[in-house]
């Protein structure tokens, strides 16, 4: 091939080969991974083999393990399998390992052996970004995301599904038997064949329901009555109008650089419960004095808002609109202003509504108000069908309305939420790939998405100081 760009010829040899070194550039992301490790303290970190036994077969040293891990979630490769293959093929993994080459087993037993301590890894790396002055407001914005478990749909049980399947399977069973009738009264040479694989159906049904009837008695004993095959810890929840197994993440990212600052993976399908853990472990990753929280509406709770404030955390979420009044276009519950020092409510009328008793429901304290001159109000058919209209207030309600002054003086909270948040998840979802988490458990998926974490804020970090300025910071 004349006038083109020629190749050295695959069968020559050289005199002086060069060294995989030459082939690693300064600023390649491979020696930011060999410097952050060598600077762990593994023992600490409770990595299990940093001390070698005294007899046996020797073992890969685990700095080893875990750099071959982060190397490869860096690089969209989350399989033990996949990085075997690079560890023999891939320069770059080469240089980093010594050219050691694990097996997939080993590669594998290691995530599956040290979840507790990957977990610890990845806060060490915020730490760092803590001690970098990387998280500059006190701000940070919280949200949940579900991603998919390796337990299929088909694998997971709710009482419904149960008693759907064992319809399904009843129905088909009462069908081939009466097939089966109707063949026993045909030619006996003809009908003979057919019995057999009826027969072989009618037998295979029965097996199901056998172990349907197995998985019913474990679903009865479960607390939150589901039951899932392949991911025990897997659950069904709700994503955007359909059914996912899977796990509900939660992080905390910083509104200034978009790192996260913490995450944890649960198997609720809600957000309802998360805020003020996930604001807690924020504060202590920050190691801020003073830190503001934004979140949606699905975290709204009054007794989650009231533990950030006994915290010390200023919580920015909007309010649930649950009442049904100003949907049928009568009056809200915003439209009754409150009287701390009577301490009663003033309708849209002008008139006063008192308070008449307290009550606890759902653990929670709440007081009754409401008016005896509802009955000749001109604003009634606007206000209530009932007699009268009653209005109930928690003991901490002051702590909810200043917090929806707050908001109400804040409205460009929302557009940070939305444009801190949301794309740290998109990220996230891109690089795990349609298959999403590979491990089970909830001990194994919070390790694989420590490894993710880890590697997203390893990215952003980066691209915000360089890969020198990151390396210089890492043997400061």
């Amino acid at each position: 091939m004349k006038r083109f760009i020629q190749g050295e010829h695959r069968g020559q040899g050289t005199l002086l080969p060069e060294s995989l070194d030459d082939y690693v550039s300064d600023t390649n992301p491979v020696r930011v991974v060999d410097v952050f490790v060598d600077e762990l303290d593994l023992v600490n970190l409770g990595f299990e083999g940093v001390i070698p036994a005294d007899t046996g077969r020797p073992a890969y040293h685990p700095a080893i393990l875990l750099k071959i891990y982060i190397y490869g979630y860096l690089n969209r490769i989350q399989s033990s399998r996949r990085l075997e293959r690079e560890a023999q093929r891939n320069v770059e993994l080469m240089w980093l390992t010594e050219r050691l080459m694990p097996d997939f087993k080993t590669i594998a037993n290691f995530r599956k052996d040290n979840t507790k301590a990957i977990r610890g890894v990845c806060r060490q790396f915020v730490v760092l970004c803590q001690q970098l002055g990387l998280f500059g407001e006190h701000l940070v914005a919280i949200d949940g995301s579900k991603f998919k478990a390796v337990n299929n749909r088909d694998r997971n049980f709710t009482s419904a599904k149960l008693k759907r399947r064992m319809e399904e399977i009843e129905s088909s069973i009462n069908r081939y038997l009466s097939a089966l009738d109707a063949a026993d009264r045909q030619e006996p040479t003809a009908s003979e064949s057919s019995a057999v694989r009826l027969e072989e159906k009618i037998a295979k049904l029965k097996t199901q329901m056998k172990e349907l009837q197995a998985i019913e008695i474990q679903l009865n004993e479960s607390p939150d009555k589901q039951v899932s095959l392949t991911d025990p810890d897997s659950r069904s929840m709700m994503t955007r109008g359909t059914g996912i197994v899977g796990y509900n993440v939660q992080t905390a990212v910083d509104t200034q650089h978009h790192l996260i600052v913490a995450h944890e993976v649960t198997n609720v399908g809600s957000d309802r419960d998360q805020l003020s853990s996930m604001a807690k472990q924020a504060c202590e990753a920050m190691a801020s004095d003073a830190l503001s929280v934004v979140a949606d509406r699905g975290y709204f709770k009054s007794e989650q808002i009231l533990a950030c404030h006994d915290a010390g955390i200023t919580a920015y979420v909007p309010k649930l609109m649950t009442s049904g009044a100003k949907a049928d276009g009568r009056f809200n519950n915003d439209a009754f202003i409150y009287d701390s020092a009577k301490n009663e409510y003033i309708c849209p009328a002008g008139e006063a509504l008192i308070w008449h008793y307290s009550y606890v429901e759902k653990g929670l304290k709440l007081h009754r108000y409401w008016s005896s001159k509802c009955q000749g109000c001109a604003l009634k058919s606007q206000c209530t069908p009932s007699t009268e209209r009653r209005v109930r207030r928690w003991e901490h309600e002051d702590v909810l309305e200043e917090m929806q002054h707050r908001l109400s003086k804040a409205p460009e909270m929302m557009r940070v939420r939305k444009r801190t948040v949301e794309h740290p998840f998109g990220t996230l979802k891109q690089c795990m790939g349609a298959t999403h988490f590979l491990t089970r458990k909830l001990a194994g998926v919070s390790a694989d998405m420590s490894l993710n974490v880890l590697a997203y804020n390893m990215k952003r970090v980066m691209k915000i100081i360089g890969a020198h300025g990151l390396m210089k910071a890492l043997s400061a």
